[in-house]
């Protein structure tokens, strides 16, 4: 099912026909990631702030709604965002790493796949990784997974 048909779906069940979405995977092993979110475990994301300075986009905002994506731009669920602050890498908190869903939940789990995950994503493009860099942090719920297989996700 591509995210239009989900969202149309979604929407149309939900009386939100004139809501906006975006459609978007998560950036490291995303069917992982996408399955973790559609079995409710996974209930946070982050982002560097870096990149949403560097391409003038808005924020997200609590309210919005998401298509999240598999690897093969599958729509899996549809998300509601219900919380997004700033936080510096370093000052993340124990319960936002649990939220994350990864590995065993902890935050020494979080920071070493993080760290890891964000210096290549930054190093990329020649910024470095600092235990001070600001990032986006979004909490949401799964409001519709439409019966989605959750072996599906490959």
């Amino acid at each position: 099912m591509t995210a239009k048909e989900m969202w149309e779906i979604f929407s149309k069940e939900n009386n939100l026909e004139n809501e906006e979405y975006e459609a978007w995977a998560f950036g490291d092993d995303s069917d992982k990631l996408a399955e973790l979110t559609v079995n409710g475990i996974k209930t946070a994301t982050c982002s560097a702030y870096y990149w949403y300075e560097k391409e003038g986009e808005e924020l997200p905002k609590a309210g919005e709604y998401s298509v999240i994506l598999n690897s093969r731009d599958e729509a899996v669920c549809v998300i509601k965002t219900i919380k997004v602050y700033i936080e510096r890498f370093g000052n993340i908190s124990e319960e936002h790493a649990y939220k994350e869903g990864e590995g065993d939940r902890s935050l020494e789990y979080w920071r070493k796949v993080h760290k890891d995950f964000f210096t290549k994503e930054l190093g990329e493009v020649g910024v470095k990784f600092s235990e001070d860099m600001e990032l986006v942090c979004e909490e949401f719920e799964v409001v519709s997974d439409n019966d989605y297989e959750g072996g599906n996700i490959h």
